[in-house]
């Protein structure tokens, strides 16, 4: 197939020394880490020219923080002979701590919606049986410094770290029913992006996105093109 930093788990009497390839990972990163970890398990696991984050008996736990594209080939390479779990963090609500400036709000908010943004890379991947994707739905800190090459795109901040205050919820999608959860309920027979961006309160790109991927999925079923756009049926 082609494809607030808790440290509660550590308490627990799990090593906290650094591993190969934890010096340089993000403060979300390492909380999550910690925060999924479980006595006797084992980190920073060197495999098959990998490193994983975690390793419990014979299953393999990655933090992924970033896209999932850039995973492609680890994937591509270790899902054929182990079970992993890949933990994606989605900020639901974003503060901005800048230098001698009092914590801000951030009007970005993110939804367990924006899964399909990384999804879309490689659509089929929840159909392979070794894999569970758990969406992490968190409250983070963005620590921002000044940097002058950035002053015409993003304010002239750019982000230093991202701190994790709280994980709100977690969603665990380990099939293609599971994403269907994310459908709502009362589209017409035949609907559109537009119906499914109404009824589900996101972005008409991120309903695209959605169909995109449950097209790939076999589960949306294209009807033909109107003025309204793309007409889809549930298959």
């Amino acid at each position: 197939m082609t494809l607030v930093g808790r440290s509660a788990s550590y308490d627990r009497g799990i090593t906290t020394e650094p591993h190969i390839g934890t010096l340089n990972e993000g403060s979300l990163h390492a909380a999550l880490k910690a925060d999924y970890a479980e006595p006797g398990d084992v980190f920073e696991v060197p495999l098959d020219g990998f490193v994983i984050d975690i390793r419990r008996d014979d299953r393999l736990i990655e933090i992924q923080t970033s896209s999932f594209a850039s995973m492609g080939s680890k994937l591509d390479h270790l899902l054929s002979d182990h079970r992993m779990l890949l933990v994606h963090p989605i900020a639901v609500e974003t503060y901005l701590q800048k230098p001698d400036a009092p914590l801000r709000k951030s009007p970005k908010k993110g939804s367990v919606y924006d899964l399909f943004e990384e999804l879309v890379s490689m659509p089929t991947l929840i159909e392979h049986p070794n894999l569970e994707i758990d969406v992490a739905l968190v409250t983070v800190v963005k620590h921002q410094s000044p940097d002058a090459k950035l002053r015409r795109g993003r304010g002239g901040f750019r982000t230093d770290d991202r701190v994790l205050r709280e994980i709100v919820e977690r969603r665990r999608f380990a099939c293609t029913a599971d994403l269907m959860a994310l459908v709502p309920d009362g589209l017409p027979d035949v609907f559109t992006t537009a119906d499914l961006a109404g009824r589900a309160g996101v972005r008409r790109d991120v309903a695209q996105r959605m169909a995109y991927c449950f097209r790939a999925l076999g589960t949306f079923v294209e009807q033909g093109r109107t003025k309204a756009g793309i007409g889809y049926t549930l298959g």
